[in-house]
């Protein structure tokens, strides 16, 4: 399997994020769909992810909290919109509090979310649109290309261990 890592901004309001895993298609859409899977590696770094909910449906949502060593939680929400399993799956992705709250203070985005075969392997690939192009900056700004790789080096850590 070629080996894919892309962090691209194809519009002034996109971010879109590639990445190749090592593991079949059906691993590899479970690890991001199911909460037993995700508080294992969506944190980056050493953080953990001590709150993992998700509702895996149309309306549903995934609700979680990553945790620093320190203590700190810094939580998000993504509401799912379509699901084409295992294909592709749509979502509204908001920073929220510790309650699910959201906060106004941070963008709120569209994602798509799109998993292929490849040669030994799938591809995930992340279309994440968002209102204005000073939004999207803030979210770089914020750290998302480091913590995202961060995340998908867990994964592929985790899916190894799977076998």
């Amino acid at each position: 399997m070629t080996t894919l890592s892309e962090f691209t901004t194809p519009s002034a309001t996109e971010i879109k994020v590639a990445r190749s895993f090592a593991a079949d298609l059906a691993t590899v859409w479970a690890s991001w769909t199911q909460a037993r899977h995700l508080k294992r590696w969506w944190a980056p770094g050493d953080f953990t992810t001590p709150v993992c909910e998700v509702d895996f449906r149309p309306g549903g949502s995934w609700f979680y909290c990553m945790q620093d060593p320190q203590g700190n939680r810094y939580c998000g929400k993504m509401i799912y919109d379509e699901i084409d399993a295992p294909r592709r799956f749509t979502a509204v992705d908001v920073f929220v509090d510790e309650h699910g709250n959201a906060n106004d203070e941070l963008p709120q985005a569209y994602t798509a979310i799109e998993f292929a075969k490849d040669a030994g392997g799938t591809i995930v690939s992340n279309l994440t649109r968002y209102d204005t192009m000073q939004e999207r900056d803030k979210v770089i700004e914020m750290g998302v290309e480091a913590g995202l790789m961060s995340c998908f080096a867990k994964l592929d850590r985790y899916l190894a261990a799977l076998g």
